[in-house]
């Protein structure tokens, strides 16, 4: 755990860094930077930002494969959804090889 936690620090304060540096911020805002700014507005403490970041990096891969998984339980139950997804990329992509 204290491993993660200084992993989570060492990550932000490398993300801070980054954002002090940069020429166009709006380029680089994303989550994390806003929380990084919340924290120097005072809205948030260090250890906010930390707890923020950590859950989202824990998290995100955990709800990202259970909904993947109900979409491709869904589209297996509908196969006409699953063909009309094929022409799809068919339309897109042509005879071009999908990337793996």
């Amino acid at each position: 755990s204290k491993d993660l936690k200084g992993a989570m620090e060492a990550l932000i304060e490398q993300k801070r860094q980054k954002l002090s540096t940069v020429d166009k911020l709006d380029e680089h805002m994303d989550f994390a930077s806003q929380l990084i700014f919340a924290q120097n507005r005072g809205d948030l403490t260090a250890e906010n930002v930390n707890q923020c970041v950590l859950e989202m990096m824990i998290a995100a891969p955990d709800t990202l494969s259970v909904t993947l998984f109900f979409m491709l339980i869904l589209i297996a139950e509908h196969p006409t959804v699953e063909e009309e997804m094929m022409r799809e990329i068919e339309t897109v992509m042509g005879k071009q090889e999908l990337p793996s």
